[in-house]
């Protein structure tokens, strides 16, 4: 049985407007994809290098797996998620990427992407050229260390990621999602409490090597212990402590 939200956590699930004229000094989510120690006239030569178009429609890739390594990519809106491509064939979902964040790193080391992106929902993107890059970090100090931290946030989660598989049980899983989308939006100065799952509930089964039947088991136990309130995809976080419990985190 599901409830309906009420209207203000609603407002919180109003789309994006997908702006691709935006520039990187009026993005709403420079304070997360930026240094806040950049001057102004340094983000001016990063916002000379990055290309932006028009929004991605739901299901259209950004790139795919073994694709030359050219660029790397920052949410402006929407949510994309990557996944790799299993010996017989089968999609295994490796991340989820949401506004602010940054994708396609995996294809540093060998100059070819290690997975696909695709996107869940209609989403647009900053197109941000690596040479390019790389060139503008040598002469800025503060955007290389930003971008060295960024990756090593990358290894964290990848770290995180094997850790839910290999020792934590279902509950424990898909609690430190929904934890984990939680943080996501509060960075972006949105709801910790109330958001909208925008993948699958047989993307989120992938990801955390979980069956659908036993993700939609948790989601409802989860409801019956008044931890969550569930509507399709709309989440309302009823006890931050209970899920934090459920996730084996310290509250």
């Amino acid at each position: 049985m599901t409830a309906k939200l009420s209207s203000s956590a609603q407002e919180e699930f109003k789309p994006c407007s997908h702006d691709y004229r935006v520039n990187c000094s009026n993005c709403r989510l420079n304070s997360i994809c930026l240094p806040l120690t950049l001057e102004s006239d340094d983000i001016d030569q990063l916002d000379k290098i990055i290309q932006r178009s028009k929004p991605l429609q739901k299901g259209q890739h950004l790139y795919r797996e073994g694709d030359d390594f050219q660029s790397v990519y920052a949410v402006r809106s929407g949510t994309l998620k990557a996944y790799k491509t299993t010996d017989d064939g089968r999609e295994q979902v490796t991340g989820f990427y949401f506004p602010g964040e940054i994708l396609g790193m995996d294809g540093i080391s060998k100059n070819a992407h290690a997975s696909s992106a695709k996107t869940l929902e209609t989403s647009a993107v900053c197109e941000i050229p690596f040479a390019s890059l790389s060139k503008l970090s040598s002469l800025l100090p503060n955007l290389q260390h930003h971008f060295f931290q960024l990756m090593s946030q990358r290894i964290t989660e990848d770290q995180i990621l094997i850790t839910l598989l290999s020792k934590n049980s279902a509950d424990e899983r898909v609690a430190a999602l929904l934890l984990s989308i939680s943080s996501r939006n509060a960075r972006r100065k949105l709801s910790g409490t109330h958001f909208r799952l925008p993948m699958s509930r047989v993307d989120i089964g992938n990801y955390l090597g979980l069956t659908v039947e036993t993700v939609s088991r948790v989601f409802s136990r989860m409801q019956k212990m008044d931890m969550i309130r569930v509507d399709n995809k709309e989440i309302e976080i009823l006890d931050v402590a209970g899920v934090r419990t459920m996730a084996n985190i310290a509250v």
